[in-house]
């Protein structure tokens, strides 16, 4: 008969010899959860792991501790001593000592080997887990955000330098990473927040909030900052008077977990700005847990999946800090919308319901179209500045779409007139919201990053490409000159298309527009950009439309080249999640302020575009609730400052929507999400004071059927961009058009009633020698499948 000495370790030979040809543990009442991560993305040494007995976790702390008795953790081959700790559904187990790379974590029975065993995949902190290599130089704002010096971390002679008390110079940072600190601070009664005394005491000031579950406490908050992924995060919880900076209570901590995203855009190579929205105090003071990151916040950069990396990090440590929540909510307006949209599509375990606020599909396909914006303008103020046509502010929408208005005067009316341009007296969307964009996301001469100017050694952010091809140039790749591939494209593009047909233009001006609307040259050949974004006004350097970086007809009657992008580059943008294609695995209600009267970018029917990219991907759009709220001026007797509605803030009675819809989805998991949406959850409008106008599953008709109006589709006008105009679908997803030959356009209907004469025909040809746009064939760049 074998002894125990020998019998014990020949169980556990044979146990790991059952692991490695099932992948599964030997006892099948025994396994290992990840709870704040999937186990090939940890970032940091530590993770919070879970035991299951026959597939439950272990709910009482006095049966955890009975149980675990006699059960032991090993890392990599050697006994370790988690912390355990009880958690919202069950033990939770925190385990350190993880080595970057493979790990390997198994339960073991002390006398009867091992149970269960999980592999891990360890990251650094810093990054990258899956979005490759990371962008440098990179610009450390810690010490204008936080007043933090960054950590000393490279040999080199490249970084941001790193200073001690004294103002010296002690090495560089590239990582730009600092060690996560505790403040505690209290919400005053007038509003404002103010330092928790250390001697205990409590303020005057201090206001008192009344939580979900009724209970009214101090409004003392924690904040822990620090840097994640390179970049700076916050978490911020209801605190308790006394709790000590890393005792990390959850006692007024409700179980919800919101991540405020934010907009904007940049082109990275920054550590971005923290803002007061990582300190919410809406959801702060009924018990919510915030937290917040300057990697999502797409003013730091637009590149998404270093941002759901960044995303997934944060949420990981916080819930290796605090536990894992109830649920996770986020809001966000614009890019924040955006990212809710495609984290959902591309990390569908990260977020559970969300609040997308004047929010977009994704950045990406705004590009094909806000990248028509100038060079359609030019064509109206320069190239076909004497038709009159234009000088119409309202006309001017039959090519962009947008909306236009005299409400607000063009500021640069005078100075066009007296160059000799023409104009109209009021905007289309493009001035006001989009100027400037085109530059900013394809000359790779325009930009730079707070603080850059001491980045050592001097003239290291010299060579930066201030694209966002650059920005994301893991993403598209390099083509043969080493340059980041590009997906905008106009080739084919029939601008107009719609005001012919509709007889508001002519077959000569059709012509002439397309002939010579002209296109963007690669960013490689741009040029630095004129005033009104550098330099001095003069007629030389006065180039509102970026008309330097512009292919143009060379003698007036040649057609203008057009931009072609690259196939690669589009397939990349599709496969990689950059686009969202529709996959929506969480319930939304988006909501925005209507804004189209005063010519802000969040234009309206980009929710559409949302809910059709859904419908077409998913069948319905049961998942997504569209909401409007009004805030159209009141007075515009001054055409130069029309005077906006007090705003009426939605957002907060849509989250206790959610929260309802979310609590539905737990507790029956049979049902689709669809199923589970509670009464509330429906498609409404609302007046500026947040009373309701209608709401209801018709309330949108008209916009993407061929329904009679809804009551909120006439009481809120949508508009539509350069390429619906030119014959594109709603979605706006297609970057490089199918293209046909004109003689099929012309067979097909493609211009209704309207003839062209032979040379007309010839014409149109030379135009378009490739073929004119195909709209009902997919984009050339799509993946098959």
């Amino acid at each position: 008969m074998l002894s125990n000495r020998v019998l014990q370790p020949l169980i556990a030979l044979l146990f790991l010899a059952g692991l490695a040809a099932t992948g599964h543990a030997a006892n099948p009442h025994y396994d290992l959860k990840v709870l704040s991560s999937a186990p090939d993305q940890v970032s940091g040494d530590d993770v919070l792991v879970q035991v299951l007995f026959k597939d439950r976790p272990i709910k009482s702390m006095p049966a955890v501790k009975s149980r675990l008795r006699q059960l032991e953790f090993w890392l990599n081959g050697q006994p370790i001593e988690p912390e355990i700790r009880a958690g919202r559904d069950g033990h939770e187990v925190l385990v350190s000592g993880l080595i970057e790379g493979d790990n390997q974590l198994e339960l073991h029975h002390r006398r009867q080997g091992p149970l269960a065993s999980v592999e891990l995949t360890a990251h650094p902190i810093t990054g990258p887990i899956f979005s490759g290599p990371q962008q440098y130089p990179f610009v450390c704002t810690v010490t204008t955000e936080l007043g933090k010096q960054p950590l000393v971390d490279t040999d080199g002679d490249t970084g941001f330098p790193v200073l001690d008390e004294s103002g010296s110079q002690v090495g560089l940072s590239k990582d730009c990473s600092i060690e996560p600190y505790v403040t505690f601070i209290y919400r005053t009664t007038d509003g404002g927040w103010a330092p928790l005394p250390d001697d205990g005491s409590r303020p005057a000031d201090m206001a008192t909030t009344t939580l979900t579950d009724g209970r009214t406490v101090d409004f003392i908050v924690r904040q822990e900052r620090g840097t994640i992924n390179r970049f700076i995060y916050s978490f911020a919880t209801l605190a308790q008077p006394g709790d000590e900076p890393w005792e990390a209570s959850t006692g007024n901590w409700n179980g919800r977990l919101l991540f405020h995203f934010e907009g904007g855009v940049a082109i990275g190579h920054s550590q971005g700005r923290i803002s007061g929205r990582s300190l919410e105090p809406e959801v702060l003071k009924k018990g919510y847990a915030v937290i917040y990151s300057t990697g999502t916040r797409t003013s730091s950069h637009y590149n998404l999946q270093v941002g759901g990396e960044t995303a997934l990090m944060v949420k990981e440590h916080f819930i290796k800090r605090f536990g894992v929540p109830d649920y996770t909510v986020a809001i966000g307006g614009s890019g924040g919308g955006i990212q809710q949209y495609v984290y959902s599509q591309n990390h569908p375990d990260l977020l559970d319901g969300g609040v997308p606020q004047y929010s977009y599909p994704d950045m990406i396909t705004q590009v094909i179209h806000i990248g028509d914006c100038e060079l359609l303008e030019h064509y109206m103020d320069v190239t076909d500045g004497d038709n009159p046509k234009w000088w119409n502010t309202s006309n001017r929408s039959w090519l962009v779409g947008l909306n236009a208005t005299d409400n607000y005067l063009d500021p640069f009316a005078d100075a066009k007139r007296a160059l000799g341009y023409g104009t109209a007296p009021g905007m289309t969307e493009c001035i006001p919201a989009w100027r400037g964009l085109t530059a900013l996301v394809l000359n790779p001469n325009y930009g730079q990053a707070r603080n850059q100017e001491l980045m050592q050694p001097p003239g290291v952010m010299n060579d930066v490409q201030w694209t966002h091809y650059d920005d994301a140039r893991n993403i598209y790749g390099l083509d043969e000159n080493g340059n980041p591939r590009t997906v905008y494209d106009n080739v084919g593009v029939q601008y107009g298309l719609n005001a012919l047909v509709e007889g508001n233009i002519t077959t000569a001006e059709f012509l002439k527009l397309n002939a010579r609307i002209g296109g963007w040259k690669h960013p490689n050949d741009m040029v630095q950009e004129g005033f009104p974004y550098l330099g001095d006004f003069t007629p030389a350097n006065f180039d509102p439309w970026s008309r330097r970086n512009m292919m143009l007809s060379p003698d007036g009657v040649t057609p203008a080249p057009r931009t072609e992008a690259d196939i690669e580059a589009i397939n990349a943008a599709y496969t990689s999640g950059l686009v969202f294609d529709g996959e929506l695995n969480m319930p939304v209600i988006d909501w925005r302020h209507y804004l189209e009267e005063v010519l802000d970018m969040h234009n309206s029917h980009q929710s559409f575009s949302a809910r059709q990219r859904i419908i077409n991907r998913m069948g319905d759009a049961g998942n997504q609730v569209i909401w409007f709220t009004d805030t159209r001026p009141t007075d515009l007797s001054d055409p130069s400052e029309p005077e906006p509605l007090e705003e009426y803030n939605q957002t907060w009675m849509a989250l206790e929507v959610l929260h309802d819809w979310i609590t539905n989805i737990q507790q029956n998991p049979d049902r689709s999400i669809a199923e589970n949406r509670p009464a509330e959850a429906v498609d409404a409008c609302f007046n500026t004071d947040g009373s309701l106008i209608e709401a209801g599953d018709d309330v949108w008709n008209g916009i993407l059927d061929d329904n009679a109006a809804g009551e909120c589709t006439e009481q809120f006008q949508t508009y539509t961009t350069s390429r619906i105009e030119a014959g594109g679908p709603i979605e706006g997803s297609i970057f490089k058009c199918s293209l046909k030959p004109v003689s099929e356009a012309l067979a097909d209907g493609t211009y209704g009633d309207v003839s062209f004469s032979a040379g007309e025909i010839e014409r149109l040809e030379e135009i378009y020698p490739q073929g004119v746009c195909d709209y009902q064939a997919p984009d050339q760049g799509r993946p098959a499948g």
